[in-house]
């Protein structure tokens, strides 16, 4: 059935209150100024929340963490690495891998025919200390090469580590052990697993920060040398939280609140918040389980409760 003049009226009277009510009440940065005295339940007809399309949801028990979020850079393990030199001089006479490739300990890299006096020569094999990535080949065929010059530099890539820097007044919550997810720019839709295995010693006193290695398992060959990353530190965990989304939750005044629903009732509910991430808040106290509580068009909810809950009528006459 198609509404009567009257029901259009009523309902774009209502949208028009609303409209002019939020942009006084939410034009500062998203603050909200609070009215005086009290005010009872926001009632709204089935036109009316159809109108402002009003979506909610229920307060649920799941998981949550306290995340603190680093950035840095992934690097191999200090321990992982190897610059291959040799011990005589002489002039390189074969090379057999070049940087990219993946070599296996003991395998063949290059042969440097010696400088010792011999009918032929003496050929010594250049062989890898560790397998792993070719990172670097600093030699040419034809090179003459001396005690301790630098000829390959190796590194295993099977562990990373993502060297982050945590600031001053955070290192307290830090320590080796806690988990760790990391994000890297290249890989933006890939979440990876990963734990804290150091804690730097000392302070930067120019950055007021500390270096922190959170160790990743590379089986997958994602992770190379300099590749930016942000790792999220897991600093406590409540496995049973009660939340509900983000969007739910408004503040006015320093103090936190949702609208609850409760038929064509919404009920002004103040809430003590815990942590927060990207989708969902932590409700303290205020709420139980299955409480449904509005997510979408709850500031339009509450300019209506600042004029003292009662919207417009919009009937069906």
């Amino acid at each position: 059935m198609r509404p009567s003049p009257r029901t259009l009226l009523s309902t774009t009277a209502f949208l028009v209150l609303l409209v002019t009510i939020s942009s006084a009440a939410f034009g500062h940065g998203g603050q909200i100024d609070v009215g005086s005295g009290p005010k009872g339940p926001v009632i709204l007809s089935a036109a009316q929340i159809s109108a402002l399309d009003l979506k909610t949801a229920q307060a649920q028990m799941r998981p949550v963490a306290h995340l603190l979020s680093v950035t840095g850079e992934v690097q191999p393990l200090a321990s992982a690495q190897a610059v291959v030199s040799l011990r005589i001089s002489g002039t390189v006479q074969a090379i057999y891998v070049n940087p990219g490739v993946s070599v296996k300990r003991g395998q063949k890299l290059a042969l440097v025919q010696s400088r010792v006096v011999g009918n032929p020569p003496p050929v010594v094999a250049v062989t890898a200390p560790i397998g792993g990535i070719v990172d670097t080949r600093d030699v040419t065929l034809g090179q003459g090469v001396e005690p301790g010059t630098a000829l390959f530099h190796l590194s295993d890539r099977s562990s990373m580590r993502v060297v982050g820097k945590v600031y001053e007044e955070d290192l307290g919550q830090v320590h080796t052990g806690q988990k760790a997810f990391v994000k890297l720019l290249a890989y933006p839709k890939q979440l990876l697993s990963g734990t804290v295995n150091y804690v730097g010693p000392t302070l930067d006193p120019d950055t007021r920060t500390v270096e922190v290695w959170i160790l990743l398992d590379n089986a997958q060959g994602l992770l190379k040398p300099n590749l930016f990353a942000r790792a999220d530190i897991v600093l406590s965990e409540n496995p049973t939280a009660l939340v509900v989304p983000n969007s739910a939750v408004l503040e006015a005044g320093g103090e936190n609140f949702v609208f609850v629903r409760d038929g064509a009732k919404f009920n002004r509910v103040d809430v003590t918040v815990g942590v927060t991430d990207d989708e969902v808040s932590e409700i303290l106290s205020g709420l139980v389980p299955g409480d449904e509580v509005v997510t979408q068009g709850a500031r339009e909810v509450y300019t209506t409760w600042l004029t003292g809950g009662h919207a417009p009528a919009a009937d069906n006459d």
